[in-house]
């Protein structure tokens, strides 16, 4: 069992069942956060019910864990993708082989693992261990969690320049997901000639609802609400 994990097979289909973890998860996530655009008292019920379910509770290590196995299986594949390539090798002209995110797949992945780490000091990290005021919404007292996710996006020119990066944050994730769907279900043993296709059309579908739902809730903020 150790020698399959530690082969180059078993690090990508934990790296794959990991990624679709996360994909998931992603799903969810922004299910939660597009109740901003329904106002505070929807968002704050949502962030409470969020806050205060049992299994959410329960997934955010196992969570954490996933991304930490993801990252760091993706650093290890690549280090040993570079090592394994001869230094003289006739040259090919990747753009035609390949596409720009999977050729790019580990520098998105850092960055949007840097993006990440933003998000989480300035919302996760907060709304868990810092102080927020209270609000009472049909007769239940909460976090005003609306007050701080919606703080962060009208701050002035600080507010526009998160909003800025938060957007190019979920394009970056979105580029990465083009490339990584149908990839995970490849290296699982879920994809062949006929569902390829299919496969990479369904990825691509959910990398823009992913991109794009994401990106409407710092415009909204910024020009709607």
């Amino acid at each position: 069992m150790s020698n399959f994990i530690n082969s180059s097979i078993g690090k990508k289909l934990i790296m794959s069942i990991s990624g679709l973890f996360l994909i998931m998860f992603l799903l969810v996530h922004l299910t939660a956060n597009l109740f901003l655009l329904g106002g505070s008292d929807a968002f704050n019920l949502s962030a409470h019910f969020m806050d205060t379910n049992p299994l959410i509770q329960i997934m955010q290590p196992v969570l954490a864990l996933g991304f930490f196995i993801h990252i760091l299986y993706g650093i290890i594949i690549e280090l040993q993708n570079r090592a394994s390539r001869p230094v003289n090798y006739a040259k090919v002209n990747q753009k035609d082989a390949s596409t720009w995110a999977s050729r790019n797949m580990i520098w998105l992945g850092l960055f949007v693992f840097a993006f990440l780490v933003t998000h989480i000091i300035n919302f996760f990290w907060v709304l868990k261990f810092g102080e927020l005021e209270t609000v009472f919404v049909d007769g239940e007292q909460m976090e005003n969690s609306y007050a701080l996710v919606s703080g962060l996006f009208m701050n002035g020119t600080t507010g526009i320049i998160y909003s800025v990066a938060y957007i190019i944050g979920f394009i970056a994730l979105g580029l990465h997901l083009h490339h990584a769907f149908w990839s995970a279900f490849q290296t699982i043993g879920w994809s062949n000639i006929k569902w390829r296709k299919r496969l990479t059309i369904i990825g691509d579908i959910y990398a823009i609802i992913i991109a794009v739902g994401f990106s409407i809730i710092p415009i909204y903020f910024l020009f709607i609400n």
